[in-house]
């Protein structure tokens, strides 16, 4: 007699394993992949970089006397320099940005660090 339940109670674990596994099965096919997030400052839009720079200038004292975006190039000046930013696109879709300076040695020699800085604020790093 116990043998004859211990067949009656596999035969209907039977069926509902099966089932299980056919559903699992078919939900894991389901299943959508969400985009992963990145942060902005990966492949950030050339527009961002440029409003960050030009903004960053303007935060490290520099009075900008001419902004082209469509060559990426922003000029001003302070009291002891000539000051170039460069927006380069470059091919694998990052932003590079070039700060330079001409003017009186010894002067001012912390407002390249003042405007990575402020830029780096900008663009949330």
């Amino acid at each position: 007699m116990r043998t004859s339940m211990l067949r009656n109670r596999g035969s209907t674990t039977g069926p509902l394993f099966i089932v299980m596994v056919v559903f699992a099965v078919l939900w894991g096919g389901c299943a959508a992949k969400e985009p992963v997030p990145v942060p902005d400052y990966y492949g950030s839009s050339f527009n961002r970089v440029w409003d960050s720079a030009l903004g960053a200038a303007g935060d490290a004292g520099v009075k900008i006397t001419s902004a082209d975006r469509t060559t990426g190039i922003i000029r001003g000046v302070t009291n002891s320099a000539d000051i170039t930013i460069t927006v380069i696109p470059q091919p694998d879709g990052k932003i590079r940005v070039e700060f330079s300076r001409e003017g009186i040695e010894g002067q001012d020699v912390g407002l390249g660090n003042r405007f990575t800085s402020f830029y780096n604020r900008r663009m949330g790093r």
